[in-house]
């Protein structure tokens, strides 16, 4: 019987000392380590700093980009990047990311994983500018007390993005064309044939 007082005594200094602990305190702090990361990333991302980015990646991260395209580890990653934005014949002259979230990381323990959108901006090696309305995902572990990138993809929808749309008018502007070429050819051809009977 003593010892179920016992027990009932400490279940109860349990439940008093855990009420006095703040909800969430260890996860505001957590929330805003990983606020600072993503602030650091979305600098280096758009001063095309690849070596300031580098940090805030996991050595074994993996990237998957629009064009689906894969990446593992941090050498993989620059190859990609010089590849579309600094050696001969890049494609981008300039990125700029403006992600959002749609709610707070999950967290579990040593790993979150966050999700929301972006609206990236684009300008091309041939002039070209446009935006695109992303979604993305990101996974995070935390390593000897800091937070890296495990895990990030991003996605633009099939249906309906800029380079789509592009493609789009430019066949509208080819079949509008290629119209009126076989209305002037079916003109021609039967003024000739009108001669050819007079």
């Amino acid at each position: 019987m003593e010892h179920w007082r016992l027990l009932f005594v400490l279940f109860a200094l349990c439940v008093s000392v855990f009420a006095q602990i703040p909800q969430g305190a260890g996860d505001e702090a957590t929330h805003n380590a990983l606020r600072a990361m993503r602030d650091a990333v979305v600098a280096a991302v758009n001063k095309g700093d690849m070596e300031a980015l580098i940090p805030h990646l996991h050595k074994n991260i993996v990237f998957t980009a629009m064009s689906g395209e894969v990446c593992r580890g941090h050498d993989a990653l620059r190859t990609y990047f010089n590849r579309m934005m600094k050696d001969p014949g890049h494609i981008v002259a300039s990125l700029s990311i403006n992600p959002t979230v749609d709610s707070l990381t999950d967290l579990y323990g040593d790993t979150g994983v966050a999700y929301g959108s972006s609206v990236d901006r684009y300008k091309l090696t041939d002039g070209q500018e446009f935006d695109v309305n992303a979604r993305w995902s990101v996974t995070m572990v935390k390593e000897n007390g800091e937070w890296q990138i495990a895990s990030f993809q991003s996605a633009a929808n099939v249906f309906d993005n800029p380079l789509l749309n592009k493609a789009k008018s430019a066949l509208y502007w080819v079949a509008a064309g290629a119209g009126l070429a076989g209305v002037v050819l079916g003109a021609l051809i039967g003024r000739r044939s009108r001669k050819s009977a007079a």
